[in-house]
């Protein structure tokens, strides 16, 4: 496929670029400043652009399969907007060259549901929400204004990210939070977010994974 990645130079995102041009994909990854991403491939094209700017982005978009983003905020206990943001310019970027699926990342933090622990639903996602209520706030509107479009979208929420080497051994859950779920490698998150450009199950519903 053709792909575009934003978010590439996070530890998320520089995983999904790896795998995919491993895996024979066609990869362009759209960064504020090039120089961060160490890798390199000759199926990868890095293109230096503000992804708040739909008008500069939208070239990267041309002819592509899908779209990923990766980005999140690197101040997560301040007031946010950066996952709101570069949703709303992606996807006027995707509208501008007729490209439709779409893949964002979120969290399950924020989530909660029948599928978490007593002690999980009473005490430690409340404690996360307070702690980290600006980012959750952000990907939150992020959900929102991406389930609103009629694009192919695909919304993954993964737990706390570590990193560590792909172990090919993780859960997922459409539409609900996984059991236990507490922790994930960014390589296995990375290759669930490739997986779910070819499932069909993925299509505009959220997707939860974890070890």
């Amino acid at each position: 496929m053709k792909l575009t990645i934003f978010g590439a130079t996070g530890g998320t995102g520089e995983q999904v670029v790896r795998q995919a041009c491993t895996g024979g994909h066609d990869v362009t990854a759209v960064v504020r400043d090039p120089t961060r991403l160490a890798f390199e491939a000759p199926s990868l094209q890095v293109l230096a652009a503000d992804v708040m700017d739909p008008d500069a982005i939208a070239p990267a978009l041309e002819g592509r399969d899908a779209v990923i983003s990766a980005i999140g905020s690197r101040e997560a206990r301040s007031p946010t907007t950066v996952c709101t943001d570069s949703a709303r310019s992606i996807i006027e970027a995707m509208r501008q060259n007729s490209v439709r699926r779409l893949v964002v990342v979120s969290n399950s933090g924020m989530h909660i549901d029948s599928q978490d622990g007593a002690f999980v639903r009473a005490v430690i996602k409340p404690v996360l929400g307070r702690v980290l209520r600006h980012a959750y706030a952000d990907m939150r509107h992020m959900e929102e204004l991406v389930q609103a479009t009629d694009l192919d979208w695909t919304i993954v929420r993964p737990p706390r990210l570590i990193n560590a080497p792909a172990t090919g051994n993780y859960r997922t859950a459409i539409n609900q939070n996984v059991p236990r779920a507490s922790v994930i490698t960014r390589a296995d998150l990375a290759a669930h977010i490739l997986h779910t450009l070819t499932d069909p199950t993925t299509v505009r519903a959220t997707t939860s994974v974890a070890r």
